[in-house]
């Protein structure tokens, strides 16, 4: 069969990823501050969050609602659930969050990769893009 198009059911990609927050404006300064994503243009829900940019098509929702999660818990971040990232200039992006206050745990794999807590406690993994 030519001319078709593909009609066989496949997942395509990463649309967006939700994380659960506790505080609009902590969350705005780590992300859209310390990590310079770009905030989108959200509508109306019925309750607050935020939107952030992540390139090619794909997107960072965070929806303020109670949060059932601790803020600490007794694993390392590439133990738990969470949210990889690839960046360029990692070393930079580290020295920053850490001057803010967030400890980056560095991958013990060895490879360009560091981990850092949000302030509800959300892992994100920092890949340094390449590797």
């Amino acid at each position: 069969m030519t001319g078709g198009s593909d009609t066989t059911p496949a997942i395509l990609g990463l649309h967006h990823a939700s994380l659960v927050i506790g505080d609009l404006d902590a969350s705005s300064a780590f992300y859209g501050g310390h990590l310079g994503l770009k905030p989108l243009e959200r509508p109306e829900l019925g309750f607050p969050g935020l939107w952030y940019d992540l390139g090619g098509g794909q997107a960072l929702h965070l929806l303020l609602v109670p949060n059932p999660d601790p803020t600490e818990r007794a694993v390392r971040c590439g133990q738990d659930r969470h949210l990889a990232l690839r960046v360029r200039g990692l070393e930079g992006l580290a020295a920053r969050l850490e001057a803010a206050g967030f400890p980056v745990e560095r991958s013990r794999s060895g490879r360009p990769a560091a981990f850092v807590r949000d302030p509800d406690g959300n892992a994100i993994e920092l890949i340094e893009d390449g590797a």
